[in-house]
């Protein structure tokens, strides 16, 4: 007997990259993306405009006032890899995803 509606747990991350949802960021915006969650923190590369990201999980830090609004939210994108929420269409003011760490 199979169980297909068995729920993706989100503590493999082997079984969300397929099917974790991808958010824009603001249009026609380039985004630093950070070593940590905040902006004392080095940027690691920068997003082109037009970009979309996979929230891993979500983390609070220093706060940000972007297109979306002002917001302490900071997304996880990768490994050390963390960009302002304020610039990230996820469709709500709050946490999307679980809490980092």
């Amino acid at each position: 007997m199979s169980d297909d509606h068995a729920p993706t747990t989100l503590a493999d991350p082997a079984a969300t990259t397929a099917t974790a949802p991808r958010f824009p960021i603001a249009p026609g915006t380039a985004l630093n993306v950070r070593s940590g969650p905040g902006t004392g923190y080095g940027i690691v590369r920068t997003l082109p405009a037009g970009s979309s990201v996979t929230i891993y999980c979500q983390t609070p830090g220093t706060t940000v006032t972007g297109p979306y609004g002002t917001s302490t939210i900071w997304d996880n994108i990768g490994s050390g890899e963390y960009v302002a929420d304020a610039y990230v269409h996820t469709g709500s003011d709050g946490y999307v995803t679980g809490r980092c760490g």
